[in-house]
C-alpha cells in the first residue's frame, strides 16, 4: 500500500476520477444558481478543506520560507484556475456535462504543447500520436449531431 500511495498513477488516476465527479455534481448543483456564485461556495469549501488538511497534517510553511519567484507563479497559477473554474462553471450551466467535461480535457493536450514551448519538454513521434489522439477523441465525445 505504500508503494501505491508513493506513486504518481495512483494520484492522478484519484485526480480524474475526482475531476468527473466535479463535473456531475457541479451540474446538478448549479442548477438554480449563478454560476459564478457556485464557483466562489466551491472555492470557499476548497479553502477550509486544504486548511483543515495542512493544519492537522502539520504541513504548514512559514510564509517567508517560500520564494519571490515561487509566489510569482503560484499567483499566476491560482489566477489561471480561478478563470478556468469561472469558465468551467459557466460551460456547465450552459451546456451539457457530456460535452463540457471532454473539451475541458482539451487541457491535456494544451500542457502537452506548452510544456514543449515553455517548458522545453521532448516529446517522441508516439507522444505526439497520443496528444492527437486525445485531441480527438475528446471532440468526438463532445460531438452531439
Amino acid at each position: 500500500m505504500k508503494v501505491l500511495l508513493s506513486a504518481w498513477p495512483f494520484w492522478a488516476l484519484l485526480s480524474a476520477a475526482f475531476a468527473a465527479l466535479t463535473a456531475i455534481f457541479a451540474k446538478i448543483g448549479i442548477e438554480n444558481v449563478n454560476s459564478d456564485f457556485a464557483t466562489f461556495i466551491r472555492t470557499i469549501v476548497i479553502l477550509l478543506a486544504l486548511g483543515a488538511i495542512l493544519l492537522g497534517t502539520g504541513q504548514f510553511q512559514a510564509l517567508d520560507s517560500v520564494a519571490p519567484r515561487t509566489y510569482a507563479f503560484l499567483v499566476l497559477s491560482g489566477l489561471a484556475t480561478g478563470a478556468s473554474w469561472l469558465c468551467y462553471f459557466r460551460a456547465l450551466k450552459l451546456g451539457n456535462a457530456s460535452q463540457v467535461a471532454p473539451i475541458d480535457k482539451m487541457s491535456v493536450v494544451m500542457v502537452a504543447v506548452f510544456g514543449v514551448l515553455f517548458l522545453g519538454e521532448k516529446l517522441s513521434g508516439a507522444n505526439w500520436a497520443g496528444v492527437v489522439l486525445i485531441a480527438a477523441g475528446a471532440l468526438l465525445v463532445a460531438y452531439k449531431p
